[in-house]
């Protein structure tokens, strides 16, 4: 067993994990930069180390800076919660290296995920079914053309080393692909240094379809059912659910026991998530993220199972606590994404907290840092917490939303509450009669008002 555990993140992950952490009598260590002096995760833990200045590369994505942490403290093993340092192969054999616990899956299965192109590869190997796209990289712009001819207009474009929709252009016939795929490329080098770019069959009207997967890394598998994210700006989700409301039980079987196969047959450990997009009654891999995903919660208020636990326990090398006969979904979950930041522009809105509520009540959770006279800083990213709730059926869960969303109380600056306000009036919110489109479309007609 861990004596004590350094979570290499900050916010309300970090918070997150510290909580499991005690639960399971296990020191906490946490870690932050000149700006998070005061954050609510650095008061809560066991103990903390400052280990840089505001800028996210000077402290909570050097490694050098993290490892020292460990070896100060004593910690045996390292929690990366998401986003940082979650997906970094170099920093997890590092941190291997060392001698310290990376509580999460390989280097290597990070490296194969995190390439899209061996990811996709891989998937089909796997037997995860895949959209039809270009075998590999596509160089140049005339070979760009012969596949949107292959495949048929419309098609995406999309970066090798990309992930929150930067370096993704569309192009709908051949008179758009040029400019596509140039801009692709340039956001791709800006913003990954790699410019290499794939191309795939653009879906019109899919849903996002994510399946959650936990391996013990010794050839056992399993999954926790389906959420669905359709719900989305700029790529960037906003509202969770599961289990999703257009999947049949027979379908989350058969794409379920594709994906715990997968896994199994990787020796995948720990924690991940296979995301497809979702079309007439047909399921396409698109990504792996190879970590605790955001909008986790929603899986563990339907299964009733706590995934930072289970993470900490096969990173310990115990046995999983369940098997695939176990999971029994309960009920209805849903989350929705709390940003600090100003409508209709979604610009940041970093500043000093005034007055801060949580809702509370049967079958709700607030993971949040906020409290009564936080600063907010500037330097990180926007989202300040996440409202979920639980219900015993999708309609007394959105009821229960709307509820605890006129709890929730942020003051002293502007967030993104009033939009769920807004999406909770709509009849296709609560039919569940949405894409991956319908938000951005919402957005346009309503939030220029």
């Amino acid at each position: 067993m861990f004596d004590k555990i350094l979570i290499a993140n900050r916010g309300e992950i970090a918070l997150r994990v510290i909580r499991a952490c005690r639960e399971m009598g296990i020191q906490s260590v946490a870690v932050h930069s000149t700006a998070d002096a005061d954050a609510m995760h650095v008061r809560m833990a066991d103990e903390a180390v400052c280990i840089g200045p505001p800028s996210s590369v000077q402290s909570y994505l050097s490694i050098p800076a993290i490892i020292s942490a460990c070896e100060i403290t004593g910690a045996q093993a390292i929690h990366p919660g998401y986003g940082f340092l979650s997906e970094n192969a170099n920093f997890v054999q590092i941190v291997e290296d060392h001698g310290i616990t990376f509580i999460g899956p390989t280097a290597a299965h990070i490296r194969i995920m995190g390439d899209k192109i061996t990811a996709k590869e891989t998937a089909k190997e796997l037997g995860i079914p895949v959209v039809p796209g270009s075998a590999g990289g596509v160089p140049t712009v005339e070979d760009a053309k012969k596949i949107g001819a292959e495949f048929g207009y419309p098609v995406i474009i999309k970066a090798t080393a990309g992930g929150g929709g930067r370096g993704m252009k569309v192009a709908r016939n051949e008179a758009e692909m040029e400019t596509a795929f140039r801009t692709a490329r340039s956001e791709a080098k800006a913003a990954f240094g790699n410019d290499e770019v794939y191309i795939e069959k653009y879906l019109t009207t899919p849903r996002h379809i994510e399946i959650q997967v936990f391996g013990d890394g010794n050839g056992k598998g399993v999954h926790l059912g389906e959420r669905d994210c359709s719900l989305q700006r700029r790529h960037q989700k906003v509202f969770e659910e599961a289990p999703g409301p257009c999947i049949t039980p027979e379908e989350r079987a058969r794409i379920g026991k594709i994906c715990a196969d997968a896994i199994g047959k990787m020796g995948y450990r720990g924690a991940g998530t296979i995301e497809f997009l979702y079309e007439k009654g047909e399921f396409y891999f698109i990504e792996m993220n190879t970590r605790l995903q955001v909008e986790h919660p929603v899986t563990e208020s339907i299964f009733g199972v706590d995934l930072v636990r289970e993470q900490i326990r096969v990173a310990e090398g115990l046995p999983m606590s369940f098997g695939q006969e176990d999971l029994v979904i309960n009920g209805h979950s849903i989350e929705v994404r709390i940003n600090a930041e100003k409508l209709p522009n979604f610009s940041p809105c970093p500043g000093k907290i005034t007055a801060f509520h949580a809702p509370g009540g049967l079958g709700v959770r607030m993971d949040s840092a906020l409290y009564d006279g936080y600063s907010i800083p500037p330097y990180y990213d926007s989202l300040i917490g996440k409202l979920i709730v639980h219900g015993r059926d999708r309609p007394e869960a959105l009821a229960r939303l709307n509820r605890a969303l006129g709890e929730l109380i942020v003051d002293g600056i502007d967030t993104t509450l009033p939009l769920f306000h807004a999406l909770l009036q709509e009849d296709d919110i609560h039919s569940g009669n949405y894409n991956i489109h319908w938000l951005e479309k919402w957005l346009e007609a309503n939030m220029a008002k």
